[in-house]
């Protein structure tokens, strides 16, 4: 999907929005960074670009708000949730949550291996405990998915009847 001039700074200023939503107090894990993965995977015709804003956006929140042990992993996930954006034919709610479903799971890993025991019981109580994450997270990623994307098209829409 080819985005003339107008359309990638559309995009690029949505992406400068919610990626300073990152900085104002919210609930643990209610990010734009997976909406902001998603939707500049799906709407960046250069993919490497989409596959970096992700990471850009977090590596400098992240100076801001604390680097940590888990960035690899986390970032790691941020770049399979962009992969997903590539492919998906459209932002749904299924690829919404496959993709916080995705990030729960590879990131709940990361935690379970660096501080719980490695067994059973450890990687159950690891998962339980951030359920209550995954919620948070899981209802940020359709907020900032669903604003991204409703912005986008009425901004598209604008811009094609200010050009006509």
């Amino acid at each position: 999907m080819g985005l003339n001039k107008f359309e990638m700074r559309v995009v690029f200023g949505l992406v400068v929005v919610a990626l300073l939503t990152r900085l104002l107090p919210h609930p643990p894990n209610f990010a734009p960074i997976t909406s902001i993965a998603l939707f500049t995977g799906f709407h960046f015709v250069n993919k490497r670009l989409a596959l970096f804003i992700p990471l850009i956006c977090m590596f400098l929140t992240d100076l801001i708000l604390g680097v940590h042990s888990l960035m690899p992993i986390i970032y790691l996930s941020f770049v399979l949730i962009s992969m997903i954006g590539l492919k998906v034919k459209s932002l749904s709610l299924g690829t919404v949550l496959s993709a916080s479903s995705l990030f729960f799971i590879v990131s709940n890993l990361g935690v379970w291996y660096f501080y719980y025991p490695l067994t059973w019981a450890g990687l159950s109580s690891c998962f339980i405990l951030a359920i209550p994450f995954f919620i948070n997270a899981l209802m940020g990623d359709l907020f900032y998915t669903s604003v991204l994307q409703f912005s986008f098209n009425k901004l598209k829409q604008s811009s094609y009847s200010f050009l006509k």
